[in-house]
């Protein structure tokens, strides 16, 4: 089982400790590792620091430089530098936790499913606020519809490549600056007959930055999200059906906010849903998406 985990990074000295990680993590029975990291810069920016990294690792590590400040372009780039039978994909602000790797194998081996996306905790400074912290707004939890895991994150996740009917599928470049390409992309992918499943027992970590310390940029996240999950909606009566329920649940979410007021982190919350459901509204109507990517 020959596993390619690919890191996209941009302008991010924090890969190194994304490779530290990897390193340190325990490798499933019987599988081959090639770690592939792409840089996203103009310049070659990351590659010192990658490729001394790498000099100190026992796991093999390829750097490729694919400009553009553009995240799909660079994960494109992973897609065509993957020889494996399977991809693994990471950010380059994460850590992962030592059993990570193998709980996504794990899960893939009894499920059978095409793609195993874990979860990534997010670590809160001293700096955020509490009911930041009390709602953990940061963290990317993996999780169904229903019964159905219709789409998925790159932050974790394993997918089914070397004989997949989906090698020559790409991440969709009029994203790669607003972000929600990977949401996009598995599902397409889905449609395309995939499966997917949840290791819940698969962790990565990542720091929240000061910049995001804020309940604006939670909201422009999860505008973003909403305009992103569109995407599953194929055709004018499927768009015009979610649109309609969209509305109607941005309504009510905003409505729960209001009553909401004492608690900021029950506020929050149906703020960011309220907003959410917008997003998909405005998604549904083909408005443009945000650049937040790439500056």
């Amino acid at each position: 089982m020959k596993i390619d985990i690919c890191i996209c990074t941009f302008r991010r000295p924090f890969v190194v400790e994304t490779l530290k990680s990897i390193e340190a993590a325990d490798v499933p029975q019987g599988a081959e590792l090639r770690i592939i990291v792409i840089d996203n810069d103009d310049t070659a920016t990351a590659q010192e620091r990658v490729e001394s990294t790498a000099a100190t690792m026992t796991r093999p590590v390829t750097y490729r430089h694919a400009p553009g400040a553009n995240i799909s372009i660079a994960r494109n780039a992973g897609l065509d530098a993957a020889d494996g039978d399977w991809i693994a994909f990471l950010d380059d602000d994460e850590v992962v936790e030592p059993t990570w790797l193998v709980a996504l194998v794990d899960r893939q081996q009894e499920t059978n499913a095409d793609a195993v996306f874990g979860h990534s905790r997010a670590n809160y400074g001293p700096d955020a606020p509490d009911w930041m912290i009390k709602g953990d707004f940061h963290s990317q939890f993996a999780a169904p519809r229903g019964d159905v895991v219709e789409t998925g994150h790159t932050c974790n996740a394993l997918l089914r490549w070397g004989d997949a009917p989906w090698r020559d599928e790409r991440f969709a470049l009029e994203r790669g600056r607003s972000g929600g390409e990977d949401t996009e992309f598995f599902f397409r992918l889905r449609q395309m007959g995939a499966s997917y499943a949840i290791a819940d027992a698969s962790i990565v970590s990542e720091d929240v930055p000061p910049a995001r310390l804020s309940l604006g940029w939670l909201l422009r996240r999860r505008f973003r999200i909403g305009q992103s999950y569109a995407a599953s909606a194929h055709g004018l009566p499927a768009r015009a059906k979610l649109l309609v329920l969209a509305s109607l649940k941005s309504a009510y979410s905003f409505l729960r906010a209001g009553l909401a007021f004492g608690a900021q982190d029950r506020r929050a919350f149906w703020l960011m849903r309220g907003t959410m459901h917008a997003g998909v509204c405005a998604g549904c109507l083909n408005v443009r998406q945000r650049a937040l990517y790439g500056s």
